[in-house]
């Protein structure tokens, strides 16, 4: 079991009040929470060793280099790539779904069809949409169903050997449902296709497994799971990564440069133009580090149970709707009150120190589906507690009473 309370004294944000209240995060679904060992190690590379990376000889530059490089074997090692060079750094999982997006675009010819679920993101909507703009490739939509399931039967009638890629998130932001990638994953493979996974909403909750999925790309940032803000990862398989074109110019991505022509650099570099976000390369290493200690089993046990204390409780409430009702889900409530704008709510109970997101999530066609404006949604993280669900479900009630 977990030592709750010693977990959350790792996180300084969790013992401040917001208006007046102490805070209860339940928004971690946009980001998580810093545990300290993350914010000093922030503070330890700005004071001991920043310098830019690869490119110098002295002594600053090549420990920062080598702080980065093993961060990136951690983690190679963490989600099981084959290679280190198929982790490419990058500013975060919609940065990584673009540069796969604006490399297929040499790829696909007008009337090739790209695929993507009906649960994404805005983020892996849009690059698809401009890709088959540009390339006159024709986008089809996975369709799901009321309690927020992909339809399996429907995706497999879409893939055909039209098929060039398929995109589909690991688990949805907007609603908690945990896709099945693994039969996704050689379904599409059996016609052809190449398969990209969105797993921002999964990484602070698992870990995947990229060999075992066999996926051929899989994206996700670094400040969902315990890590600073404008760091993700983008994994490729090996041969993906060197069919693609590079997505920008510039330093560090060359091998040689002349007027005539440029060569590029071999993998990972390849991918990696400019100056990184070196602090967050490094100390995205330094989180995934902390989660593997608290352990990812230790975790999910922790957020199922407060996924099912905090369905049962909110239930209670009159006129409260659940939206994404899949077996197959993970520490996300998406709720509304009937008769009541989720802004609404949301405003009320931030009075009371509860941080939930209210809106569409990023996530229109998903809204557009369920007939409504948005959601109030409240996404739990291993750090928090049933006797918040508790503050948190009293707080929905008095508002309710309020705007009724």
């Amino acid at each position: 079991m977990l030592d709750i309370q010693k977990i959350r004294a790792d996180f300084p944000i969790l013992s401040q009040k917001v208006n007046g209240k102490p805070l209860i995060y339940f928004d971690n679904g946009a980001t998580s929470q810093k545990p300290q060992v993350v914010i000093d190690a922030i503070s330890k590379y700005y004071q001991k060793i920043n310098a830019n990376i690869h490119r110098g000889v002295h002594t600053l530059s090549q420990l920062a280099t080598d702080a980065y490089e093993i961060s990136r074997g951690k983690i190679q090692n963490h989600i099981n790539a084959k290679h280190s060079h198929e982790v490419l750094f990058t500013s975060g999982t919609t940065f990584g779904i673009n540069l796969v997006a604006n490399g297929f675009a040499a790829i696909l010819k007008p009337g090739d069809e790209v695929l993507v679920s009906a649960l994404e993101h805005h983020s892996n909507i849009v690059p698809w949409q401009m890709l088959c703009e540009k390339t006159g490739a024709v986008l089809k939509v996975i369709p799901m169903n009321e309690k927020g399931e992909l339809i399996m039967a429907e995706f497999d009638k879409l893939l055909s050997k039209k098929t060039k890629i398929v995109t589909t998130n690991h688990i949805s932001n907007a609603l908690g449902t945990i896709n099945p990638i693994k039969y996704m994953i050689d379904q599409a493979h059996a016609v052809g296709a190449a398969i990209l996974i969105d797993g921002a909403q999964a990484v602070p909750h698992l870990k995947p497994d990229v060999q075992d999925l066999d996926c051929d790309f899989y994206v996700f940032s670094g400040h969902k799971m315990c890590g600073p803000t404008g760091v993700g990862i983008l994994y490729g398989k090996e041969d993906w990564l060197n069919k693609l074109p590079p997505y920008q110019g510039g330093g560090e991505m060359i091998k040689e440069v002349t007027f005539e022509k440029t060569t590029y650099a071999e993998l990972p570099h390849k991918f990696e133009a400019g100056t990184p976000n070196i602090a967050g390369g490094i100390v995205l290493g330094t989180a995934i580090d902390y989660m593997n200690g608290v352990g990812f089993e230790n975790i999910q046990k922790q957020e199922l149970e407060l996924l099912k204390y905090g369905t049962k409780r909110l239930l209670e409430i009159e006129g409260l709707k659940i939206f994404g009702t899949s077996q197959e889900k993970t520490s996300v409530i998406s709720f509304n009150i009937k008769g009541i704008h989720p802004y609404d709510i949301g405003t009320i109970i931030d009075k009371l120190g509860i941080a939930v997101r209210t809106g569409h999530h990023c996530a229109q066609p998903i809204m557009n589906y369920f007939e409504i404006p948005g959601t109030i949604r409240a996404s739990f993280s291993f750090y928090n507690t049933k006797e918040e669900i508790d503050v948190m479900v009293e707080a929905v009630k008095r508002a309710t009473l309020m705007l009724s």
